[in-house]
């Protein structure tokens, strides 16, 4: 992939870019294979390929600049804007309403955040493209200042874009942090994000994987493992708005997803409406799955970077769960983590390609009690 930003020096965000895509999934692999190596016999289906741009479902654009000119994308090293509205990595449909949402922040007078200056209103603009091509807009503000006008100027960005969710997130400490905890809802419920024959409802402050493509095939990789195990019982930890435990469900199997982020376990059980035998709980994950009188056939991790640590390895080890499919975006934490679990013997695994011209990756990895 050749990127105009990349080749000028003004983004330097993809590390690998303009390395060969075959070059990249191989290192991926190779580095993959190497932090799994203390488990000899592991059985590697062919890497999940991606396309090299086009990929993202999310833009997480900084705003700077002034309010008649504002630019989308990254800070420079003194605190000025970059414009990245054309970044390659962004799903087409989203570079088309960067430019609506660019003349929206004039239109409604949204001040951009000065870092340097440490004034302004407005820090990021966050949005997400569904496959079918609804938008939801997350406006990130310091105060509710503006709050008034972008509700007044609404109906114009409705006319030019297909809105299913807008809303506002407050963030007024100075520091690096792309959003606060306290969202409000000016348009909408949630973003219906379909994969597949399932639709995932995601809401404002929900997690989704950002290659829709890849995360589709992550799904249906899971599925097709735990179909020929049959399992009556599976825990979904870390589950997010649910995918894996809505695409695991099957009749006569109970499904429980746990998840901290109560947003998530709203989205997730909108989900699951017609689906009698998958429930979800707001909990902390660690904390819960030890707390249960009885474990399931087989229990989803899908933790953050960090990796599912040592109390919840801990308690996998002495479960007697017969199965664990771990799904990874950090092999460095889950080799850690597989070596805490000594009982478990890592009998097949996949890397998928997540995240094109990066060093990053995801790893699916089906565990078997020895």
């Amino acid at each position: 992939m050749q990127c105009d930003y990349f080749d000028a020096g003004v983004c330097r965000s993809c590390t690998w870019m303009g390395q060969g895509y075959d070059e990249q999934l191989a290192a991926k692999q190779a580095r993959c294979a190497e932090l799994l190596a203390p488990w000899p016999g592991l059985d590697w289906l062919p890497p999940v390929t991606s396309p090299e741009s086009g990929f993202r479902n999310k833009a997480k654009m900084v705003v700077a600049g002034t309010v008649e000119a504002p630019t989308l994308g990254i800070l420079d090293p003194t605190g000025g804007g970059v414009d990245l509205r054309g970044c390659g990595l962004h799903d087409p449909r989203l570079a088309d309403a960067l430019p609506v949402l660019a003349e929206f922040v004039t239109r409604a007078a949204l001040t951009p955040y000065d870092v340097p200056q440490r004034r302004g209103e407005l820090k990021h603009l966050i949005v997400t493209v569904s496959p079918d091509g609804e938008l939801m807009v997350r406006l990130v503000l310091r105060s509710t200042e503006s709050v008034a006008r972008i509700r007044k100027h609404l109906p114009w960005l409705a006319e030019r874009l297909p809105l299913a969710v807008v809303s506002v997130n407050l963030q007024p400490a100075h520091k690096a942090v792309l959003e606060g905890e306290r969202e409000e809802v000016l348009l909408g419920d949630t973003l219906p994000m379909r994969t597949g024959e399932v639709v995932l409802h995601l809401r404002p402050q929900s997690f989704f994987q950002t290659n829709g493509h890849v995360g589709a095939e992550l799904y249906r990789q899971a599925a097709g493992w735990v179909a020929e195990l049959a399992p009556a019982s599976v825990w979904d930890l870390y589950c997010g708005v649910g995918g894996f435990a809505l695409h695991l469900a099957a009749p006569g199997r109970s499904v429980v997803g746990v998840e901290v982020s109560e947003e998530a376990i709203a989205s997730a059980r909108q989900s699951a409406t017609d689906l009698a035998h998958v429930s979800f709980v707001a909990a902390d994950a660690t904390t819960w799955a030890p707390a249960q009188p009885a474990a399931p056939e087989l229990v989803v991790v899908n933790p953050p970077r960090r990796g599912i640590g040592p109390d919840l390895a801990g308690w996998l080890e002495t479960s007697g769960v017969p199965h664990v499919l771990y799904s990874s975006c950090n092999a460095v934490t889950l080799a850690r983590d597989l070596a805490a679990m000594p009982a478990y013997r890592p009998v097949t695994a996949r890397l998928l390609d997540m995240f094109p011209q990066t060093a990053h990756f995801e790893v699916v990895t089906l565990l078997t009690r020895a």
